[in-house]
C-alpha cells in the first residue's frame, strides 16, 4: 500500500491573516502555474513524484460570502501542510492548489491520497458550514501521471502542464501560420508528386502480397494515438519482436550502432532486417515511403516539420523526460533529427534535438529546416 514518508505537520503561526492580502505565503497564479514546472522538471530527474491537491471553492456564491469561504479554506490549508509544501492559486481567488513534495508512494496511491484528503477535509469542515464545505470540490494529479492509451482525446493529464498551454496561448499567431504552412505545403506536395504516388504503388503492388499502404498505430501530440500512414516496405504477417528488442535497448543506451553500406560509422537502426522486400530498401533509402504522411498532415495528426512520432511499444519504454518531445511538439516528417543526426545519434541526442527544436520553433526555422531536407534526403546519412 501507499505511504507517506512523512505525516503533514500544521505551521505554527503568531497570528491569523484577516483578508486574502495577508497571505504572504500563497502564491500568484502565475507563480504558482511556473513553480508546477519546475516541479515537473525536478522530479524527472530524482525520479521523485509529487502530488499536486487543488481545491476548487465553487464559483455559484456571493463576492463577500466566496471571499469569507476563500479566507477560511486558505487558513485550513496553512494548519494542514508543511513547510516544504507548495501553496498558491491554480487559478485565482477560485481554485486553490498544493503541491506535496518529498513523499514515498508506491503502486497504490490510494492510501497516501486518502490521508491527505482526510487531514485537509477535516479541517475545512470546521472552518467551512455544511452548505460551503458541499461546493467545495478536490481533485488529485499525481506526477509522473500515467498516460490512459484509451483516452481519445489527451492521454496526457493537462493540468500538470499549465505552462504548455501558456506557451500554446501566447504562440496563436505562429501556430496558425505553421498550420497554413503545413495545408499548402502538403497539397503542393500531393498534387506536385502524384506520378511518384502511382509508380511507387504499383511497385509495391507488383513485387510482394499485401496492401500498398503500410498502417500503424502511432503516438502523436500530448500522448493521442493516430493511424501513421507509409508506402509498405515489409512483407505482411512480420514478426516486430526484434524491432521491439532494439528499441528498448536504444532507449536504455545499450544499443550498440548496426553496420551499413556506407561510410563504416554505423547507425542506431537495425539494418540488413529480413523483413524488409527489395522495392521496400530502396523507398527507405530514399526515404520515398514516408510520402502518405503527407495525409496525416492534412488531417492535422502531423505537421511537416516536428519530432517522429513513435509507436506504442516505444513510449512504454521512455524515461519521464522523453515524454517530454510528444508533449511540447506536434510530430512530423522531417526535423532537426532528420537533418541534423538521424540514426547516426543515440537516442538521448534525438529527443534532446526534437526538445530544442520545441523551445525554438517558428515558421522561419521550418522553412530552414524543409529547405535542407532535400539535401539530407540525397545524402542518405542514417537512413537504411
Amino acid at each position: 500500500m501507499a505511504s507517506i514518508s512523512a505525516n503533514p505537520q500544521p505551521i505554527n503561526r503568531k497570528s491569523q491573516p484577516q483578508n486574502l492580502l495577508d497571505f504572504n505565503e500563497i502564491l500568484s497564479e502565475e507563480a504558482f502555474r511556473r513553480m508546477i514546472s519546475i516541479e515537473r522538471k525536478r522530479s524527472e530527474r530524482s525520479q521523485r513524484p509529487f502530488v499536486l491537491l487543488l481545491i476548487d471553492t465553487g464559483r455559484g456564491q456571493s463576492g463577500d460570502k466566496q471571499a469569507r469561504v476563500l479566507l477560511d479554506m486558505l487558513s485550513a490549508l496553512q494548519g494542514a501542510t508543511r513547510e516544504t509544501d507548495i501553496t498558491g492559486w491554480y487559478t485565482t481567488n477560485s481554485v486553490a492548489g498544493v503541491m506535496f513534495t518529498e513523499i514515498v508512494l508506491d503502486n497504490d496511491n490510494k492510501e497516501a491520497l486518502s490521508t491527505i484528503l482526510s487531514r485537509i477535509g477535516a479541517l475545512l469542515r470546521e472552518k467551512l458550514d455544511t452548505d460551503q464545505f458541499s461546493r467545495v470540490k478536490f481533485s488529485f494529479h499525481v506526477f509522473p501521471d500515467d498516460w490512459d492509451s484509451q483516452d481519445p482525446e489527451r492521454p496526457s493529464n493537462p493540468t500538470l502542464y499549465p505552462d504548455l498551454e501558456k506557451r500554446q496561448q501566447s504562440n496563436r499567431l505562429g501556430r496558425a501560420t505553421k498550420r497554413m504552412i503545413d495545408v499548402l505545403g502538403s497539397l503542393s506536395l500531393l498534387a506536385l508528386l502524384s506520378p511518384v504516388f502511382l509508380a511507387i504503388a504499383v511497385a509495391v503492388k507488383l513485387t510482394s502480397e499485401g496492401p500498398v499502404l503500410f498502417r500503424q498505430k502511432r503516438i502523436g501530440e500530448y500522448g493521442t494515438p493516430f493511424t501513421f500512414l507509409k508506402f509498405r516496405s515489409m512483407c505482411t504477417d512480420n514478426d516486430s519482436s526484434q524491432h521491439k528488442e532494439y528499441v528498448r535497448q536504444l532507449i536504455a543506451g545499450q544499443a550498440a550502432k548496426q553496420p551499413t553500406d556506407g561510410n563504416g560509422e554505423g547507425v542506431f537502426k537495425l539494418t540488413n532486417d529480413p523483413r524488409i522486400t527489395p522495392v521496400g530498401s530502396f523507398l527507405r533509402r530514399t526515404s520515398l515511403d514516408e510520402l502518405p504522411q503527407f495525409l496525416n498532415v492534412l488531417r492535422g495528426e502531423m505537421s511537416l516539420v516536428g519530432p517522429r512520432p513513435p509507436v506504442p511499444y516505444e513510449v512504454e519504454a521512455y524515461a519521464t523526460w522523453h515524454r517530454r518531445r510528444l508533449l511540447e511538439a506536434k510530430p512530423g516528417i522531417t526535423g532537426l533529427w532528420q537533418v541534423g543526426g538521424r540514426s547516426r545519434v543515440g537516442f538521448d541526442d534525438m529527443v534532446r534535438l526534437d526538445l530544442r527544436y520545441a523551445r525554438n520553433c517558428s515558421p522561419w526555422l521550418d522553412l530552414k529546416i524543409l529547405m535542407q531536407t532535400p539535401k539530407a534526403v540525397i545524402a542518405g546519412n542514417g537512413a537504411c
